[in-house]
């Protein structure tokens, strides 16, 4: 008998593919298999197609057959075969085959248009033999199950899934309109995405707040709470709605154990039972095939009392039999949500558990997150599948990932989600943490302890820094007190606190307290344990930033030495010291030794980690920006260029690695000569720091300040004044007045200000911010060091080029004292003092010093690097400006033949020589030339810089000049 049209019966986009398969002309599929897990709606929509079909007179007999087993198929056969062709009802078996040939036509015989449904076939064996013929009417099977066997020959399988949220919405709309409840659309909404639109479940779900008078909002609340069963939550077996036999939490009791009988037998169930624990919507393969997993199928394989070691085959196998019957969705070419599995049948699934099983095969669950869990995040679509399944797991069962003790998982998960960009939700995950451990566990418990002192790093990766050194100095009192100073927890907070203090600013205080953690890292651990390795890595960086690039340099090589005895070569730690040699080596001068290092150590990171690791990823990084430094700016770019393709795919476009990639690629660019790209770039990287990291954060004040540096790069002063001014207010509110990026900010806009003109307060505000970096920083910082070269420059600015002179030679005596003779900053200031020299009168004598400056360029960056050519223009200018004009003019020709192969036509570097040569003809007697070449110039100039560009604008006054000394208007001067 075909079921009762069940109440507010919707029409689904399956009825119209089942109709369209039999009218479909030439390519009608007569016989279909409405296959999907139970509850979905496959009888009626069935029976909806069989009634449509009779009652429109498409078919002349129409057979409705449970297909619960063969013998019930054989039994319906018969019975139509007693009835239409009068067959003996005591041989049933001869009736069931008399009914199955009579549906294969006869010659001569007028054909019948029949339909036969077999509903709800349980073995695909069942209808071996029994199928009616395939090309002479209808056949339609509903079924859990979906093996090859029951396609074949003009039998094509119709998938049978969810209602789409609309249709559920609409379908609990309608129900509970009937009986006069009316629900906001929200709730509504809300309801049917927690049923998982599985149609059986919104119809009990319905009729029970229908007879309770429950809410939506109510039932949800019930329907949420891990306490409560599912059975709860529905009818009693006796008040189903539309006639239903059973409830949603018993309807997939069969076929999970038909799926237990199954190959491989015994391990559906202990498959599910794990599976119910994590992600509804994908879990990745390699969890319930890891480890764990398999020791839990070997454990729990259903009726077997000495089980044998379940092995990946066998688990992979019990997958495909839950897939099968339609307990899970199983597709194995898909990594990373390989298995699917309806919320509901997960609920019934748990439900079925006693406490102590619910528990312990949550806990199995996490360890198999775990063991597959990978240390370093390659692949971010794996990494958010695992942190969807940890979060399904707390949710599903958090009270067992807290006892017998805290599972790891635990902190595997914030870790994951920090380490992703999402920084501020790392945080919140261990605010959430400690606050749950101190009900659970005690404020003063061990695992209390470490979720707090995560909590302090994911605040300072947060952006609050301040919060950071706060919170670990408060972890530091407790640990001490609790674990006493000498334990491992203890000393590793020291470092912690010592490393946030040095991000807030107090370098001098990092330097000391990890100077002083390591004495007694020494003590406690000895001279070779790793913490100890560390330290000392921790404080020669910290002396480095200190402004004592000479002393990192010696601690990193010291520590290497070690390190390569104790770890060895390819350690990854080893690796790490030498990334961190080769760039004290090349912040301390020596650039060519950094390219090659940091070259070198590329091959053996990609030799040992591969090419998608993090750390060979920045290892590429390092070896990008030291080609930049080394002169080879388009080589820089090249590499960062392709860098962030590579980053974008491994790790991800919100990682901090891709971001730090696209700042260095649009600072590059600008250096390239591409100040308007490197604004356009750093721009966007803003917005996508603004949302990732939030206003407040490190990066983002350092994103502005490049944005606002390359705005006035690009010509825009007055920009780049109001983007440091109200940089440096957030900065002053975020980080305070003594950060040293607050006083880096102060140096820029005070820069920047007499840049857009203001010479006078640009003075007035570098002498008071070198009062505060010697009070903060120190009379050797390079910070400190490098105001006093601006200070010094803006007297020479100011016309006290006498002054400017002498304060750069007092300053060149303590770089050299600090930095040595190498330090770029050294040879800045020794450029600087020849400039204010020759300024001063003593042309010649600025020459010479250009001379020996262009000397030592070569020796330390090569003839082709930027800052050798900019002191190549130098001495060439001071050489004409000692009355060898034609020489100026010769050289200016040689240089910018170098500056074109170089740099390209339109750096900014190449369109200053071209100044300047023009220049010089002028001055040499060529005012014709000097005119032609500054006309020429000033049209490139208008198209790589812009009308309103400073630079623009100087050209047209020098070309409006010498044409005016061209028509006999003035005289050329050097």
């Amino acid at each position: 008998m075909i079921p009762s049209r069940a109440l507010s019966f919707q029409h689904r986009t399956e009825a119209d593919r089942l109709r369209s398969m039999v009218e479909g002309g030439g390519t009608a599929v007569l016989s279909q298999v409405l296959t999907g897990t139970g509850g979905v709606g496959k009888t009626q929509l069935a029976a909806d197609y069989a009634r449509t079909a009779w009652e429109s007179g498409t078919v002349d007999l129409l057979v409705w057959i449970s297909a619960s087993s063969r013998q019930a198929i054989m039994n319906g056969y018969a019975q139509v075969g007693v009835e239409l062709l009068g067959a003996d009802p005591g041989a049933p078996e001869q009736a069931a085959r008399a009914f199955l040939a009579w549906l294969e036509p006869k010659h001569g015989q007028k054909r019948c248009r029949w339909l036969v449904v077999l509903d709800d076939l349980a073995d695909p064996a069942d209808l071996r033999e029994l199928w009616p013929p395939s090309r002479h009417g209808r056949t339609l099977v509903t079924t859990r199950r979906r093996e090859a066997a029951l396609v074949g020959e003009g039998r094509r399988f119709v998938p049978v899934g969810m209602f789409t949220p609309e249709e559920g919405a609409t379908y609990l709309t309608t129900v509970l309109a009937a009986h006069g409840r009316h629900e906001p659309a929200d709730e509504i909404n809300a309801l049917a995405a927690d049923l998982g639109y599985l149609p059986l479940a919104l119809a009990q779900a319905a009729a029970y707040l229908i007879d309770t008078a429950l809410s939506c909002a109510d039932y949800r609340r019930l329907l949420g709470d891990r306490v409560g069963r599912l059975a709860d939550l529905l009818p009693e077996p006796g008040a189903l709605p539309d006639g239903q036999a059973t409830t949603v939490a018993a309807t997939w009791s069969l076929s999970i154990e038909r799926a237990d009988q199954l190959r491989p037998a015994g391990l559906a169930r202990p498959m599910l039972q794990l599976a119910a624990m994590l992600d509804p919507n994908g879990t990745p393969g390699i969890v319930l095939t890891s480890t764990p997993a398999l020791a839990h199928l070997t454990a729990y394989r259903t009726g077997s009392q000495n089980p044998t070691p379940v092995t990946v085959e066998d688990a992979a196998g019990a997958l495909r039999t839950l897939h099968r019957l339609s307990m899970i969705d199983h597709t194995p070419d898909d990594p990373y949500t390989t298995v699917r599995v309806h919320q509901l049948i997960q609920r019934a699934t748990r439900d079925d558990l006693n406490p102590a099983q619910h528990d312990e095969f949550a806990r199995t669950a996490a360890d198999a997150l775990i063991v597959v869990w990978p240390e370093f995040e390659r692949d971010i679509e794996l990494a958010q599948g695992l942190r969807a399944n940890t979060n399904s797991l707390i949710h599903n069962a958090e009270d067992a990932l807290y006892a017998p003790e805290v599972h790891g998982v635990l902190y595997r998960v914030g870790k994951s989600i920090g380490e992703s960009g999402q920084v501020a939700a790392g945080s919140e995950h261990f605010q959430y943490l400690i606050a749950e451990m101190n009900v659970r566990l005690g404020p003063d418990a061990s695992d209390t302890l470490r979720a707090r002192a995560h909590l302090a790093e994911w605040r300072g990766k947060a952006g609050d820094v301040a919060g950071a050194v706060t919170a670990t100095a408060e972890l530091l009192e407790d640990m001490l007190q609790l674990l006493g100073p000498d334990h491992p927890n203890t000393l590793a907070t020291r470092s912690h606190l010592a490393y946030w203090r040095g991000m807030a600013g107090d370098v001098a205080g990092a330097v000391t307290g990890t100077a002083a953690l390591l004495k007694d890292t020494l003590r406690v651990s000895g001279p070779d344990h790793p913490d100890t390795l560390t330290t000392r890595k921790n404080l020669a960086r910290w002396r480095g930033v200190a402004g004592d690039a000479a002393g990192a340099i010696a601690g990193f090589a010291e520590l290497l030495e070690d390190m390569v005895r104790v770890l060895g070569p390819d350690h990854p730690d080893t690796l790490v010291t030498r990334g961190e040699l080769a760039d004290w080596r090349g912040k301390a001068g020596d650039v060519a030794g950094a390219v090659t290092a940091s070259a070198e150590l590329l091959e053996d990171t990609l030799r040992v980690l591969g090419p998608d690791h993090p750390w060979t990823l920045a290892a590429r990084g390092d070896v990008a920006r030291w080609w930049g430094m080394a002169g080879d700016v388009a080589g820089a770019v090249a590499g960062f260029a392709e860098l962030l393709e590579d980053t974008l795919r491994v790790l991800g476009p919100d990682h901090p690695g891709t971001l730090t990639t696209r700042q260095n690629l649009a600072f590059l660019r600008g250096k390239a000569g591409d100040a308007a790209g490197a604004v356009a770039g750093f721009a966007e990287l803003l917005e996508d720091v603004l949302r990732v990291l939030g206003p407040d954060h490190p990066d983002t004040l350092t994103a502005r300040g490049s944005l606002a540096g390359w705005r006035g790069v690009a010509g825009d002063a007055a920009g780049a004044v109001a983007g440091f001014a109200e940089l440096l207010e957030d900065m002053l509110r975020v980080l305070g007045p003594d950060h040293p990026d607050t006083l880096i900010a102060r140096r820029n806009l005070a820069s920047w200000r007499g840049k857009a003109g203001d010479t006078a307060g640009d003075a007035t505000a570098s002498a008071e911010l070198l009062e505060d970096m010697l009070r903060v920083l120190g009379p050797d910082h390079l910070d400190t060091l490098a105001t006093r070269g601006s200070l010094a420059r803006l007297r020479g600015e100011a016309g006290d080029a006498a002054g400017a002179a002498a304060a750069s030679a007092e300053l060149l005596e303590d770089m050299l004292r600090v930095l040595g003779p190498d330090h770029p900053g050294t040879l800045t200031v020794r450029s600087d003092l020849a400039s204010w020299r020759g300024e001063a009168g003593d042309a010649a004598g600025a020459a010479t010093a250009s001379a020996e400056l262009l000397d030592a360029y070569k020796r330390l960056l090569g003839p082709d690097h930027p800052w050798t050519l900019a002191v190549r223009e130098d001495l060439v200018r001071w050489r004409g400006e000692a009355g060898d004009a034609a020489g100026a003019v010769a050289g200016f020709a040689e240089l910018l033949e170098d500056m074109l192969r170089v740099l390209g036509p339109d750096h900014p570097g190449t369109l200053m020589v071209r100044c300047d040569l023009a220049d010089w003809r002028g001055v040499a007697g060529d005012v014709g030339g000097a005119v032609a070449g500054f006309a020429e110039l000033l049209e490139d100039v208008l198209r790589v810089l812009g009308p309103d560009h400073p630079g623009t604008l100087a050209i047209r006054a020098s070309l409006a000049r010498w044409r005016g000394i061209a028509g006999g208007h003035g005289e050329a001067s050097g």
